[in-house]
């Protein structure tokens, strides 16, 4: 007599900790840690940013340069541009880590909260 055993569990058990790990833990700390970085970044480019302009004011002042505020608004609009668009790449990026992609964003807005 042949007696083996049969496996009843399904091939992609997704409440095994090794899917859970692979597909929702791991990206999720991916986001997080980007989204903290990109949250500590853009801090510290606001504060450079902020830096120059407060120089340029002071050379304004003492007749170095001449700045008008039509220039300083259009250099803001063109760098806040560029934060938008390089914020959803990073999210556009790190939805295309799992098939799903929510784990991976849902970190980054957590780790941009965190930072």
């Amino acid at each position: 007599m042949n007696t083996q055993s049969v496996d009843a569990t399904p091939s992609t058990d997704i409440l095994s900790s090794t899917f859970l790990i692979g597909n929702v833990g791991a990206p999720f700390v991916i986001g997080l840690a980007v989204g903290y970085f990109a949250k500590k970044m853009l801090r510290t480019a606001l504060f450079l940013g902020g830096a120059a302009i407060v120089l340029l004011f002071i050379a304004e002042y003492y007749n170095v340069i001449n700045i008008t505020d039509a220039e300083l608004q259009h250099a803001a609009t063109t760098a806040a541009e560029a934060a938008k668009h390089s914020g959803g790449f990073l999210v556009d990026r790190l939805t295309g880590i799992t098939s799903k992609g929510a784990s991976g964003a849902a970190g980054f807005f957590v780790g941009f909260k965190l930072g």
